[in-house]
């Protein structure tokens, strides 16, 4: 007999905007209905319910014993990294007997690059040429090097091959340049049109942040024309991607880069993280046991 195939189980960050939070959950639930051969479920590591607690003891309440998390995160930075494997890692305590094995990010895929190139092409108009067109990919912005270097590489391939003046990196916290900077860059650079184009999944406080920085940046400087893209949102090819990623992770075909992850690499200002343990998050709508909030255990991802 053929056994069933793993659960999925979706990983997301969390937001304080609603909106964004029903959107992840909107996109879990749609998985659900593309794929009713196979249990689905998402939960959050902070700030939204449900927590991912929760959904692992949805999951094991359907008698699920093993599955493939997915995190539902552009770049593999520390909640990647670090907090997502170790709240699994907490969840196998809670419930013994499941088995899981974990997926990769999503980004930079082709796949997100097409959309990526639709939300330009929508911001523009897509009648209009791309040859003066300056764009400024605006990342969530990690103390992770690694993560805000992915955003730079996820830049550089939406440049290639897509007519644009050029496309520059900016962050909307935690790294520089933050957005203003970003515009005065490519102001600098001699752009005459820019198009902001967040570099994020969902809606939410951040990508808010990005539109009213760019609104405030555009209105001190007349001269220039600046638009504000959509964020990429539940499109097809996003669906396709986790479905992609939860076969990857069900082969075992992970393919991380370790080059210059923090945890493995003394990368310069950041010696101290070197195998250092990772804790999962505490979530405040996560009422099950804490004592996993201490375990020194390295959890690492890769």
């Amino acid at each position: 007999m053929t056994p069933s195939p793993p659960a999925l189980l979706i990983a997301g960050h969390g937001t304080r905007d609603e909106a964004g939070a029903e959107a992840f959950r909107a996109f879990v639930r749609e998985l659900g209905d593309r794929h009713p051969e196979l249990p689905v479920a998402g939960g959050f590591i902070e700030l939204s319910p449900p927590p991912l607690g929760d959904a692992v003891a949805g999951l094991v309440e359907r008698g699920v014993r093993r599955f493939a998390a997915v995190p539902l995160m552009l770049v593999s930075a520390g909640h990647a990294k670090g907090d997502i494997p170790a709240a699994l890692a907490r969840e196998k305590e809670r419930h013994p007997g499941i088995t899981y094995t974990y997926g990769r990010p999503l980004g930079p895929h082709p796949s997100l690059l097409r959309v990526l190139e639709r939300r330009l092409d929508e911001a523009l108009g897509s009648a209009d040429d791309r040859a003066d067109v300056t764009v400024l990919l605006v990342g969530r912005g990690s103390t992770d090097p690694d993560a805000n270097a992915e955003v730079h590489k996820a830049a550089r391939l939406l440049w290639e091959g897509r007519g644009c003046a050029g496309v520059e990196t900016a962050f909307v916290s935690l790294a520089a340049p933050d957005v203003p900077a970003g515009l005065d860059r490519c102001a600098r650079l001699g752009a005459r049109r820019i198009v902001v184009l967040p570099y994020f999944l969902f809606t939410g406080i951040l990508p808010d942040r990005v539109r009213r920085q760019t609104q405030e940046w555009a209105a001190a400087h007349p001269e220039t024309e600046v638009r504000s893209a959509d964020v990429i949102g539940p499109e097809p090819e996003l669906l396709d991607l986790v479905w992609e990623r939860y076969e990857e992770a069900v082969r075992g075909d992970l393919r991380m880069n370790c080059d210059s992850c923090v945890y493995r690499i003394a990368l310069p200002g950041f010696e101290d993280k070197v195998g250092l343990p990772q804790q999962p998050h505490f979530h405040p709508d996560d009422d099950g046991h804490h004592h996993g909030h201490h375990h020194g255990g390295h959890a690492h991802a890769h």
